[in-house]
This record gives C-alpha cells, structure tokens and sequence, in this order.
C-alpha cells in the first residue's frame, strides 16, 4: 500500500484507517545536498544509492519488525537558502510494492544543479514537513547528507537546535571524498564538523562516507539503524584530524 501524504492532514487520515490518523513507527526525512559540488555522476550514484537502500530487503524487514509495521518517508534535495526541491512528499512505506514506487519517484526525477550548501535552509524545511504531516509518528528523524559545511543561512548549529527541541532526531551521512588533510580542503574534518554542528537529538549518529562507491552501503546501515531505533555502537567515526571545527566557521 502507497499512501501519498502531499494533500495535507486531512488526506492523510483518509488514507488509511478512515478515522484516526495513521499512526507510524517513524517519520524520516530524506534531505539529500544537490549543491554545486555534487557533479552529475555523483548526484546519479546518490539517487541511486537511496533507490537500492531503500528497497533492499534488509531495509524492508526492519519496516516490518516495527510496532506498526509501517513508516513514513519524505525526500528533498536542497542546495541554498531558498532552493529545497521536494521529490517525493510524504508516503507511507509498508513493504515492498510502496517501497518500489517511492523509489521510483525519485529515480524518475530530473536531477537538480543548486546552488551553494544551506544545511541549516534543509533542517528548517525539514521541520516544516514535520508541520504538515498528517499522522502520528512514534519517532521523527531527519537524515542529512551533504559533502560540505553550510556556507549560507543561519548558523546550523542553531537551526539544529530549533528542531531537535521539537523531539526531532537528526542524523548525518558527510560525504567525505576530497582530501581532508589539505588545508584548503572545502571541509576539512567534515564528519567531525557534522558530529559537532549538524547531528541532534536523542539517538543521533553519523555514518561517514570516504567515497561515492561505498554510498549505498553506508546508507543501507543507516537506514536499518533508523527504521529499527537502534543505538549504534559508535555515535561517530573519529576524523584524522584532531580538534573540533567550528560551527560558524564557513558562514
């Protein structure tokens, strides 16, 4: 069953049980950067890795394990302030068929040239998917990916703030694919930078990424982690570089 979210509340509750809205395990928010440094082949291979994950099999028995054997999922692709592109709205995700069509939407979807790296415009629109949902969810997550600092918007640490005191939880998947040892490397430490700026919430982790070809992989782990409400091992990766950035540092 494929239940789209996008008309609001009201159409929610219609949607599944007729009467009360439609309660979920999790609420998870897929904001995925489509920023200049995101080159065609690598903004494909990030499609491409949501589509595998989130119909891998794995992903799919984790859905099901669930209190109410279901999920709601949103994806968006952000890039500046005012550029966060909706792809796939609100849909609740019960096995494999709504599975298979959510990822459709998004591998169907031009893809999208934005401009600059907003990651605190992504957690504010973010929240305002959280505002529009029309259904219960025992947990809400946001699941950042970006392979830089924000550089535009407000300071990200303070719109994480904002929405963590919502009870949203918020994870990150840094991109890690230039050489951080570099000085004038774009992000240098950027899992170590997510740790301390981006990620929020009870439960909150980060899974770094070191190359697109191990995107998927990663991503799957993540997505199991997220959907079951499991606490990883380790909340991080250390960076090789030592020390903390500084979260107004790029702004």
């Amino acid at each position: 069953m494929l239940a789209a979210l996008a008309a609001g509340p009201a159409a929610a509750q219609r949607g599944y049980a007729g009467i009360a809205p439609v309660e979920v395990d999790v609420a998870l928010v897929l904001a995925v950067d489509a920023s200049q440094s995101m080159d065609e082949d690598e903004q494909h291979l990030q499609r491409d890795g949501y589509v595998d994950a989130l119909t891998a099999p794995e992903v799919i028995q984790a859905i099901r394990f669930g209190r109410h054997h279901r999920i709601a999922v949103a994806y968006f692709e952000w890039g500046s302030m005012d550029q966060q592109v909706l792809i796939a709205p609100w849909t609740i995700i019960d096995g494999e068929d709504a599975a298979r069509d959510f990822a459709a939407r998004i591998r169907a979807a031009p893809l999208n040239n934005l401009q600059r790296t907003s990651i605190s415009a992504a957690l504010d629109f973010s929240g305002q998917l959280f505002a529009r949902a029309g259904f219960r969810a025992t947990r809400k997550v946001v699941d950042v990916s970006g392979d830089g600092p924000n550089n535009q918007g407000l300071v990200v640490s303070d719109a994480r703030d904002a929405l963590v005191a919502q009870g949203v939880t918020i994870n990150g998947l840094p991109i890690v694919m230039k050489d951080t040892t570099l000085d004038w490397s774009p992000a240098p430490q950027l899992d170590r930078y997510y740790e301390d700026c981006v990620i929020g919430g009870e439960g909150s982790f980060m899974i770094p990424v070191r190359g697109m070809e191990n995107f998927g992989k990663a991503l799957k782990m993540k997505l199991i982690i997220e959907i079951a409400g499991l606490q990883p091992a380790l909340r991080v990766v250390p960076a090789a570089a030592t020390g903390a950035p500084a979260c107004r540092f790029y702004e």
